[in-house]
């Protein structure tokens, strides 16, 4: 990615259980110039989760490589050992595509991202209508053991207390109103040149 050319961007955050990737896929299926951009990690695939699909899975050495090789224009460690980034050939491939990169990532990977593009950014919050009721969605999910849903919880108080970095929030308490929510102001964004 040409550092001093910046593409427009969206980036997608909430804490797990939000709905965030309900709201993600609905965005991609509603025909705007968008293209979900694939995240590198460390971690093992989940469920059906495919390589280069969800994300680009690849073991932690690897990831440390990538980092010192400069490939990644954001990076973090969520929890030991499992690396989550952003390549920068991923933006340049969706770019030269002509679309505009879809980040669908953590709210520690999203400030970030914002920082980097700054005003080039929409940087979208996805609030739970509660922390009780993101608990529920994730035993509902079934994904996860119980040890690894209360420290997700417990990750999920402090990443609402950060909701105000964003450029806005969404509360995701009626799915069909958050849904046309995100849509009209996505739509604004990128009708906005």
């Amino acid at each position: 990615m040409n550092s001093e050319v910046k593409p427009r961007v969206l980036i997608i955050s909430a804490p797990s259980g939000a709905g965030k990737s309900t709201l993600v896929n609905h965005l991609l299926a509603s025909g705007l110039p968008l293209q979900f951009s694939v995240s590198a990690t460390s971690r093992k695939p989940r469920g059906g989760e495919k390589d280069g699909h969800e994300y680009y899975f690849i073991s932690a050495v690897e990831f440390r490589k990538r980092v010192d090789a400069g490939e990644f224009i954001e990076w973090e460690e969520v929890y030991k050992d499992h690396f989550y980034g952003t390549l920068r050939s991923e933006i340049d491939r969706i770019t030269e595509a002509g679309k505009m990169p879809l980040f669908d990532v953590d709210v520690k990977g999203g400030i970030s991202l914002k920082n980097i593009f700054g005003d080039n950014a929409l940087a979208i919050f996805i609030m739970p209508p509660s922390v009780e009721e993101l608990k529920q969605r994730l035993i509902r999910r079934g994904t996860d053991q119980e040890d690894k849903i209360a420290m997700r919880v417990d990750k999920a108080y402090k990443e609402i207390e950060l909701a105000g970095r964003f450029d806005m929030v969404i509360v995701n308490d009626d799915l069909t109103r958050a849904c046309n929510e995100i849509l009209t102001v996505v739509s604004g964004f990128l009708n906005d040149r």
